[in-house]
C-alpha cells in the first residue's frame, strides 16, 4: 500500500487541501476526494503521516455510507476513483478515494453528542448546556445524556478552531426549515449508527456531519462519515471504569498524538501548538495507525 503525506495529481485541477483531503475537480460535476495519511492535531498538520490512515478513513465511510442511505441521500457517485486518473496516478487514489457528485456545502458542521466529552463537557460545567441546549443536573464527564443532541459549529477558515454556535444561528444561515432538517437528520443518523457500533463493542460519544444540496436544493450527507476523524469512538470495555474515576475514556484516534504533543517540551518548553508541529516518534505513529486499524477490524469484522 502506498503511503501517501500529499498527494500530486496532476491529470486534474486541484480544488483544495484539507487537513487530510486533497480535492480534483472531475468536469464540473463530481470532486475526487483522495483522503491522505496526514493527521492534524492541534489543528496543526504533522509531518509524519500515519501508514493506511486515509485507507482506512475512506473504507469506513464507505461502509456507514452503505448502511445509512435509507436516513438520507449521500454524495457518492458510484462511479471508480481510478477511473478518472492516469495509470500511474492509480497508486495515490486506490483504496483511499471517492468519486462524488459536486453540492453546495452548507456551512455548518452538524454535530450531534450522545455523551458529554471534550468541549461539550467544559461547557456544562460552566452553565449546564451545551450550544444553548440545557441539560439535567449531576452529569459528569463522560455521562450518556438523557437524549442526543444538536449542537452545531460554524465552519472556521483553514487552522483555526470550529466554533459551537446556537441552533438559532443556523436558522439564521440557512432558514427554519432545513436548519430543522439538517437537525432532524443528524440525531437520526447518529442514533442509527450508534446501534450498529454498540453491537461491536464500540461506543460513538459524538459525531460531525456534513452537509450540501444538490441542485433540485435535496439535502445530501457528504464529506467523511462516522470515521474516527470525524468522531469520537469509545471501546465499551474501559468505558464504566472510566465515568466512574470522572476520566475520558480510553479512544479510537489520535489521542497517542495528542498526549506526546502535550508532554513534549522543545528547549525545554511545551509546544506552543503553532506549526511547525515536532516530529512524531516511530513508536508514536505505529501506536496511532494500530489504534486506526483496530477501529476498523472492529466495526466491520
Amino acid at each position: 500500500m502506498t503511503t501517501v503525506h500529499t498527494s500530486s495529481i496532476q491529470s486534474l485541477p486541484l480544488l483544495a487541501r484539507g487537513k487530510v483531503r486533497d480535492n480534483y475537480a472531475v468536469g464540473n460535476d463530481r470532486i475526487l476526494m483522495v483522503a491522505s495519511d496526514r493527521l492534524s492535531a492541534f489543528d496543526v498538520i504533522m509531518g509524519e503521516p500515519i501508514p493506511g490512515k486515509g485507507v482506512i478513513l475512506t473504507q469506513m465511510a464507505l461502509w456507514w455510507f452503505d448502511r445509512l442511505g435509507h436516513l438520507c441521500p449521500n454524495h457518492l457517485t458510484g462511479d471508480a476513483p481510478e477511473s478518472v486518473v492516469t495509470p500511474e496516478e492509480v497508486p495515490q487514489v486506490e483504496g483511499r478515494s471517492m468519486l462524488v457528485k459536486r453540492l453546495t456545502p452548507i456551512p455548518v458542521e452538524a454535530v450531534v453528542r450522545g455523551y458529554l466529552a471534550g468541549s461539550g463537557w467544559k461547557e456544562y460545567q460552566e452553565n449546564r448546556a451545551v450550544c444553548g441546549v440545557p441539560l439535567p443536573e449531576g452529569l459528569t464527564n463522560a455521562s450518556k445524556l438523557p437524549r442526543p443532541i444538536f449542537t452545531p459549529a460554524a465552519k472556521a477558515a483553514a487552522g483555526a478552531h470550529d466554533e459551537n454556535i446556537s441552533y438559532d444561528k443556523v436558522v439564521e444561515v440557512v432558514g427554519p426549515a432545513l436548519a430543522q432538517q439538517i437537525r432532524e437528520t443528524s440525531i437520526a443518523i447518529y442514533e442509527a449508527a450508534a446501534e450498529i457500533a454498540l453491537t461491536k463493542g464500540m461506543i460513538i460519544a459524538d459525531t460531525k456531519f456534513e452537509f450540501g444540496l444538490d441542485e433540485a436544493g435535496k439535502l445530501v450527507l457528504m464529506d467523511e462519515v462516522l470515521t474516527p476523524d470525524s468522531s469520537r469512538y469509545w471501546p465499551v470495555e474501559g468505558y464504566e471504569a472510566a465515568l466512574a474515576a470522572g476520566a475520558n475514556p480510553p479512544s479510537y484516534d489520535k489521542q497517542f498524538v495528542r498526549d506526546w504533543l502535550e508532554a513534549t517540551k522543545i528547549n525545554g518548553k511545551p509546544w506552543d501548538k503553532t506549526p511547525p508541529a515536532p516530529r512524531l516518534p516511530a513508536e508514536v505513529i505505529e501506536k496511532t495507525a494500530a489504534k486506526y486499524r483496530e477501529a476498523l477490524q472492529r466495526l466491520t469484522g
